[in-house]
């Protein structure tokens, strides 16, 4: 269907911390990049070939049953704001939102499956890329229903297609599988341990890539790191997905150690910092992002320590979508100035802290160290 974009809940099932370690493994996402026979793609393609594209889509829609009763959102029909928070939400990227103060290129939509967690954006660098979105860790999970997708897409329009070189795609390091799977990984001990850096190092000599919050081009903030194999040609979707999910389980397996050893030589100052940042978002009356981030970080890790008992992993999920700039302002019903958004997010954070319920700390230092007053 067309219209407006049912913003409350459309493209969130990630959040709810269903898949596994959720408190180590924000996302996983697999995406798969594919273009059309028959038309030009990449910089090549012409406002014609896009609206063809598109046309081809919207058809085949009806006659796939993953993505039938799925909300085609074509971009020209929202407003920046409207853009900006699919950004946010991860349903698309950078490339085909960014407002340069023109109209989206005709052509340009987003897909989103009514009840799974499939969507796929249409004439961004290539002509489709189909994209799964889970909850914690389930690269498995996401390629199969992945995969089912593609087949079923791929029996109503014809890929371009290479037999000796696969898949082909705008560019070159997508061509063969035109796979990207990803994990977006929460690993505060590791950065308070200083390992951080053996272990992105590793990643390198692995294959396996890291990025921020948004994926390529974008910085890390709040100790969050996305994960993604670098290589799509010679090897199978599943030999990829299968190696990003031993190596991942092996980082999970060195934040968890590292999280112990948080715990048995630095409690007091784990406590202290997590305690400040609860009682900063519990309390501030402004917050920029990077800020936010990083305070949640700390809340974050006292939550999976059980340090901050009460806090659900799936509202502090909710935290990070909902504090974003467009999403505050979409809330709001108005545009916001920097200073009036920092002060929103305060503000909606201190809600859902208090929906919690209280929490509070022990009276007694968990290292047995004396209160003022008395002696040990």
């Amino acid at each position: 269907m067309e219209g407006s974009l049912p913003f409350d809940e459309f493209g969130l099932g990630w959040l709810d911390a269903s898949g596994e370690h959720p408190d180590i493994v924000l996302s996983t996402r697999v995406r798969l990049a594919r273009n059309l026979q028959g038309f030009a793609f990449g910089p090549r393609a012409r406002v014609n070939d896009r609206a063809a594209v598109l046309e081809r889509v919207r058809a085949a829609c009806g006659r796939v049953p993953l993505l039938q009763g799925g909300h085609v959102q074509e971009l020209s029909a929202l407003n920046p704001r409207g853009r900006r928070i699919l950004l946010e939400r991860r349903l698309a990227s950078r490339d085909l939102v960014e407002d340069n103060g023109t109209s989206p290129p005709r052509g340009t939509a987003v897909v989103v499956s009514p009840d799974r967690p499939l969507s796929m954006m249409v004439n961004e660098e290539d002509h489709l890329r189909l994209q799964t979105l889970f909850s914690g860790l389930r690269l498995q999970d996401a390629w199969d229903l992945l995969d089912d997708l593609d087949e079923e897409l791929g029996r109503e329009v014809a890929f371009a297609y290479h037999p000796e070189f696969g898949f082909l795609t705008s560019c070159p390091t997508n061509v063969g599988t035109g796979l990207r799977a990803s994990v977006l990984m929460h690993l505060p001990a590791l950065v308070l341990t200083k390992e951080i850096g053996k272990v992105l190092q590793g990643l390198g000599q692995v294959g396996l890539t890291y990025r921020g919050l948004y994926g390529e081009g974008s910085e890390v903030v709040g100790n969050f790191f996305q994960v993604s194999n670098q290589t799509t040609l010679g090897k199978s979707e599943e030999d990829l997905v299968d190696h990003l999910d031993r190596i991942v389980r092996q980082v999970i397996h060195y934040e968890t150690q590292a999280r112990q050893v948080l715990l048995r030589d630095a409690v007091g100052v784990t406590e202290d910092k997590i305690w400040r940042a609860y009682g900063l978002l519990r309390y501030a009356r402004s917050l920029s992002f990077s800020e936010l981030m990083n305070l949640l970080s700390g809340v974050r890790l006292g939550a999976s320590l059980k340090l901050l008992p009460g806090l659900r992993v799936y509202s502090l999920n909710k935290i990070v979508i909902f504090t974003q700039a467009a999403h505050l302002e979409e809330a709001a019903g108005r545009d916001l100035s920097p200073a009036e958004t920092d002060v929103h997010r305060a503000s909606f954070v201190r809600r859902i802290l208090a929906a919690e319920g209280a929490v509070t700390p022990d009276d007694e230092p968990s290292d047995g160290g004396a209160t003022p007053g008395q002696t040990r």
